[in-house]
């Protein structure tokens, strides 16, 4: 179940592989062809006993310490690729709000040209009547930047602004909102690479637990005891790396 929900996180482990399993697997055949050799080779007396029972418990604490912590890392693996999956999503959904703001500031815009050149022309034509219709047409908004700009007399102020659109009142609601989702869509795409990057670590920590489990799994069907310590040394340095890099990784994601 664990190395499964990794792979469903992360995709990177494949469907029928299980190495907790497998170790375990590898470690009770091993006990067992020793049972079966023992008796055999005359392997009876006391201090083998012992040495046995030593043996056996050790590597029943590191195969339960690994599980549990080869079970953690897995599931971490799951959750964070989860939530990168989910900000990413976010960060695409955001990206398309930005695009509809985009548009319709876009169409704000034009609307505001068009009706900014329906005045100029009645301005040249000299038609105030005209004038006050094509006034009538303005936008809210853009008839405050239009009075701003009005108020700096173009007509004579070779300083004057060269359009309504150039005065610091006109403002399109739209364009700002498209530039607020645009930088939430960034953020959200940052996070999701981040949340991926932390799932793919814990994918990591879970291949060297499982290179543990294999330590613990060939040991048993060692007769030498000194081998099987420092297969069990070996397994538990391993173990210990394991776990630092856990603490060095963030919680579960909120």
């Amino acid at each position: 179940m664990l190395v499964q929900s990794a792979r469903g996180g992360m995709g990177l482990m494949s469907e029928g592989l299980n190495p907790i399993e497998a170790g375990k697997k590898l470690h009770e055949h091993g006990e067992e062809a020793r049972e079966r050799a023992g008796p055999a080779n005359g392997q009876g007396d006391g201090d083998d006993d012992r040495h046995s029972r030593v043996v056996q418990i050790c590597e029943a604490v590191l195969l339960a310490l690994v599980t549990i912590t080869a079970a953690w890392a897995g599931y971490s693996a799951a959750r964070w690729g989860t939530a990168s999956r989910v900000d990413i999503a976010k960060s695409s959904t955001l990206r398309n709000l930005a695009t509809r703001a985009d548009l319709e500031a876009q169409s704000v815009r034009n609307f505001d040209s068009s009706t900014f050149n329906a005045w100029y022309i009645a301005f040249t034509l000299n038609s105030p009547q005209k004038e006050a219709i094509a006034i009538r047409r303005f936008r809210p908004g853009f008839r405050v930047a239009f009075d701003a700009w009005m108020a700096t007399d173009p007509l004579h102020n070779p300083h004057a602004p060269p359009g309504p659109t150039y005065m610091p009142q006109y403002k399109i609601p739209a364009q700002a909102q498209a530039a607020a989702y645009d930088s939430a869509a960034d953020a959200k795409f940052s996070a999701g690479n981040q949340d991926g990057s932390i799932g793919d670590d814990f994918v990591r920590i879970t291949v060297l637990l499982a290179a543990v489990l294999f330590l613990v799994g060939i040991g048993s069907s060692f007769k030498l005891y000194g081998v099987r310590y420092s297969l069990i040394g070996l397994g538990s340095a391993l173990l210990i790396v394991s776990l630092v890099l856990i603490a060095r990784e963030p919680g579960l994601p909120g």
